[in-house]
């Protein structure tokens, strides 16, 4: 938590869970005063960032000053990572260490402390540090500004996107093709292919246009299911005189399947190979997932096989997609034996291929052996991320295993994988099934601390745990609530307490 854990209705995540096990002990456990934290003196960004969490601004700062780490620009980025979904508590990092006698902060640290501060919709902190990288000579590079318009356009302002991407050369940054292409698929892949494609018939002669820049357009046309667009894109890129690569037809192929047309992405299979058109591994995993996600497991296998017999191995991909149509479309048992066939033929599953597996055993309840597989994670030196702990903690609650979602979430507190918006509004959703006293105030405590760390909830939120308050008599925590919503800039309800 940010600032004096001690304050009055504010607590940890150990509180949450403790507070379930022992109600009567409730309020004593969030007015404890923690110990004093240790100094920062490992050079370990998980145990450093533990640290840095439990850490109040004045001790943060003396820590900073005095201890003994070896700051390098790796350690810092590693960290800022590890909090970015503490933003605050991120920015606060960021800014303390700017201070520090040695350390001077690389590029690269300025990108993330930037996206931060967009993700946060704090505009004024992300031009102050555009303006500091400047002032130093960091930058802003393309990529700085690839990130400052992709968080404009994920907050529903691409057309003040636009107008940064336009603006880039007035901060020290000129436009070329690549940032070009950058912004293009930045806007595709938000599903703004249309806007991306007024802006590309606009600039394309100015910037030279290249094949990359119409499979950019073309895939954004297939994220919204409009193979027909896509394939005019294709055209114009022909006329244009430039060649289709393997790419662009993997990307229509891919495109028919998002569509549901699967007649259409077998025929164009077919044209491919009488075309001669030499396949990849990429082709191949598309043909795979594509039918299995239709249900078509046998004809899924049968282009796997086919892979094998023309001498492309597959990828980690490959064997990802294959696992996530056993468990949608098959059997988990089955997509097990791929997993370990993939292992046994030496390769390393990622976050990813870990996703679906954990999401296929937590759809068909089998909620114990999702846990062994998070723990072989850890073994074999693969984080977990965000998403499978809310997989995990999503399908706990609507078992009604609150208690044990709740021990999932401290799981995250570690500093390894912070929750994210969407993990605090699972478990704010599931305290109000059983519609207890104890459980609304701990939605309530989640409700502050996930505005402590920069997230800004929605209305209907605010007031449904409002209501929930006033109507179980926790008027007092309500005002709480009250301030919070106020900090968040939204306007309150009139609520008569």
């Amino acid at each position: 938590m940010i600032g004096n854990v001690s304050r009055l209705h504010t607590i940890n995540r150990s509180s949450v869970v403790c507070s379930l096990k022992f109600k009567s002990s409730f309020h004593n456990l969030t007015t404890t005063t923690p110990p004093s934290p240790p100094p920062l003196e490992e050079d370990d960004a998980a145990g450093l960032c533990n640290l840095i969490l439990k850490l109040d601004l004045q001790t943060l700062s003396e820590n900073l000053e005095t201890n003994s780490v070896c700051w390098t620009p790796d350690l810092v980025n590693k960290i800022l990572k590890r909090l970015w979904n503490h933003g605050p508590k991120a920015l606060e990092f960021f800014r303390l260490l700017e201070r520090h006698p040695i350390y001077t902060h690389s590029t690269t640290s300025f990108d993330h402390a930037i996206d931060i501060a967009a993700r946060l919709r704090d505009y004024k902190t992300v031009w102050t540090l555009v303006a500091r990288m400047r002032k130093r000579r960091l930058g802003p590079n393309p990529k700085t500004f690839a990130i400052i318009t992709e968080r404009f356009v994920s907050a529903g302002k691409p057309d003040k996107a636009v107008r940064v991407f336009l603006s880039m050369h007035e901060h020290g940054c000129q436009q070329d093709l690549n940032s070009f292409n950058t912004f293009l698929d930045v806007l595709c892949k938000s599903k703004r292919a249309e806007m991306a494609y007024n802006l590309f018939k606009v600039l394309k002669r100015r910037f030279k246009a290249d094949t990359i820049s119409y499979n950019i357009i073309a895939n954004g046309f297939c994220l919204i299911k409009r193979t027909p667009r896509a394939l005019e894109v294709l055209r114009e890129m022909v006329e244009s005189g430039l060649e289709p690569t393997l790419k662009t037809y993997n990307i229509i192929l891919n495109g028919y399947f998002k569509a549901g047309q699967i007649k259409e992405a077998w025929q164009f299979f077919l044209e491919m190979k009488r075309r001669k058109c030499v396949m990849d591994v990429v082709t191949y995993t598309t043909m795979v997932h594509g039918f299995g996600v239709s249900g078509e497991i046998q004809k899924a296998r049968q282009v796997f096989d086919e892979m094998l017999e023309t001498g492309i191995l597959p990828s980690v991909a490959t064997y990802t997609a294959f696992i996530q149509v056993l468990c949608k479309k098959d059997t988990v048992e089955n997509a097990i034996v791929v997993f370990e066939e993939m292992l046994k033929k030496g390769y390393t599953p990622n976050s990813t291929t870990y996703s679906v597996l954990i999401r296929g055993l937590c759809h068909v309840g089998k909620m114990d052996n999702a846990m062994e597989y998070l723990d072989r994670m850890k073994q074999d030196e693969c984080e977990p991320n965000v998403q499978i702990f809310n997989v995990i903690i999503r399908y706990y609650c609507d078992e009604g295993e609150i208690e044990k979602s709740l021990e999932v979430f401290e799981r995250m507190g570690s500093g390894e994988c912070l929750p994210n918006l969407d993990t605090y509004n699972i478990l704010i959703s599931a305290m109000f099934v059983r519609k207890r006293s104890d459980d609304l105030m701990v939605a309530g405590k989640l409700l502050i601390e996930m505005v402590d760390r920069g997230f800004v909830p929605r209305k209907f939120t605010f007031n449904r745990i409002l209501n929930g308050l006033l109507l179980t008599g926790n008027q007092d925590f309500a005002q709480e609530i009250l301030r919070a919503q106020s900090k968040c800039g939204r306007l309150p309800r009139h609520f008569r307490l």
